[in-house]
């Protein structure tokens, strides 16, 4: 087994060539073998890696040292070209059609770069590389591509402002899609514009930036990216209700901030000290690991008794004992059937998603778009008009790929149900539009799949009435 340290490499005013020495210098102290620079968001800059391994190869020209550069921001290619020259021994880099993006330069690039350059490296086998690229792609299609959010395949140069890996922006997303919505209803009700999620997004980015210096500069890299991530989020979401940062910090991210994952790089701004105070936290100065139970041989008794195989290296009996809760949930098939769920909730998403495609598609020759109403709408203190507050088109249910109903007239509603949707082609998404009070369908101005402007009137409700009477309308 070869003994591997990690550099995670990230860029701000406290981690020099000095600073990233002296991890280096404890590390062939403790007698690693090799010295990886997980450059794990793009953002470590091709010469200042240059520099790095040629001074690592300098003090130690045993160690072998391997390079691991995400393509993010764009510098990919660059920093390959840098380290190589520098000394480095391997390259990480990635294949179609997972290459680029947020993951790894292609190998034939990277190839083509150093041969090049001078480099001495093989030629490539086309129908090995062919190969694995439809075996990639053949489970893309089946399962992983669900999983994948489509703008992971785009390289952005904002990522070198905020410094976040490529895995942590494909969660950022998926957190963003999540708390939008809610966000958008509190300012709408405080009669602010609403944002998109490429506005969001750059909120979150611009607070990231402020909040990471205020933290310590924790290197942007698992969990302490989540971490990161987690309090410019919250505190994002506190700031457009008016309150202040910092309302919320979870346990897991005040550890770090206390000293119980280790010594942080930078230090920590007096506010973020004086926070920990107020609630009366101790900063701890001691060593992570004494904080965990010695309890290696509890697990080897517990694979024992399993009949489990510890593993060549031990290497099974590391993951029981690093992550119980997950090797349990593997071993059981737990695990198992909670992915095979994950995926059938995934697909229908797909599906239902690509059937309101469908239906909005079929009603495109269809241009009877005109919302005024044929007879004079009610508009007094016992009616409500549903107003269209983006342009799109209507989208009432999703037919035969969920059970989904389309009101009509004379539907008894309740505040906050669903009356339609409305798709954004903008916004590349659907507003959900509930009925704002109790009451009667008096009168559904839209069809699926008609196109609407913002302010248009999709339907009247009268409130506080009986279906039974109402229906007479209809």
């Amino acid at each position: 087994m070869i003994s591997q340290a990690a550099l995670s490499i990230t860029h701000s005013p406290v981690h020099t060539i000095e600073h990233y020495m002296g991890v280096v210098d404890k590390a062939v102290e403790f007698g690693t073998d090799e010295i990886c620079l997980k450059d794990m968001a793009g953002v470590g800059r091709p010469v200042f890696l240059g520099k790095l391994v040629s001074e690592i190869k300098r003090k130690y020209p045993h160690i072998k040292v391997q390079y691991h550069g995400h393509s993010g921001p764009g510098l990919s290619m660059a920093s390959t070209l840098e380290v190589a020259k520098a000394g480095a021994d391997y390259i990480d880099v990635a294949m179609e059609p997972l290459s680029w993006g947020m993951v790894h330069p292609d190998v034939i690039s990277v190839r083509e770069m150093l041969h090049d350059a001078g480099f001495e490296v093989p030629e490539i086998n086309m129908s090995a590389y062919m190969e694995a690229r439809r075996l990639n792609q053949e489970f893309i299609d089946d399962w992983l591509g669900l999983f994948i959010d489509s703008k992971n395949r785009y390289t952005s140069s904002l990522l070198l402002g905020c410094g976040l890996p490529g895995g942590m922006m494909g969660s950022m997303m998926a957190d963003l899609k999540g708390v939008l919505d809610g966000i958008n209803n509190t300012l709408k009700n405080a009669g602010k514009p609403t944002l998109t999620q490429d506005q969001m997004l750059v909120k979150l980015f611009d607070e990231v930036a402020y909040v990471w210096p205020k933290l310590g500069y924790p290197p942007l890299v698992t969990p302490f990216s989540q971490y990161v991530k987690n309090v410019a989020l919250l505190n994002v979401m506190f700031m457009l209700q008016g309150k202040e940062r910092y309302q919320m910090i979870d346990k897991n991210t005040w550890d770090m901030i206390l000293g119980k994952a280790g010594k942080l790089p930078g230090e920590l701004a007096p506010e973020i000290i004086e926070l920990a105070k107020k609630q009366g936290l101790e900063f701890y100065t001691g060593t992570p690991q004494v904080a965990y139970p010695d309890e290696l041989d509890k697990y080897r008794k517990q694979m024992a008794d399993n009949g489990w195989d510890v593993g060549q290296d031990e290497e099974e009996l590391f993951e029981l004992a690093m992550h119980e809760r997950q090797y349990l949930d593997y071993k059981s098939g737990l695990a198992k059937k909670r992915f095979d769920e994950e995926v059938q909730k995934a697909r229908q998403q797909l599906l239902a998603t690509n059937q309101i495609q469908v239906a909005i598609e079929k009603n495109e020759s269809s241009k009877n778009t005109e919302t005024k109403p044929a007879v004079d709408l009610p508009n007094d203190a016992n009616h409500k008009h549903i107003i269209a507050p983006i342009k799109g088109k209507i989208v009432f249910g999703f037919h035969e790929i969920i059970e989904d109903r389309f009101v009509k007239n004379g539907d008894s509603v309740k505040k906050g149900e669903r009356i339609c949707y409305i798709y954004s082609d903008l916004f590349q998404g659907f507003e959900e539009i509930t009925a704002p009070e109790d009451g009667i369908i008096l009168h559904i101005l839209v069809k699926q799949g008609s196109a609407v402007k913002k302010g248009d009137i999709l339907a009247v409700i009268k409130i506080n009435q009986s279906a039974e009477v109402e229906k007479k309308v209809s």
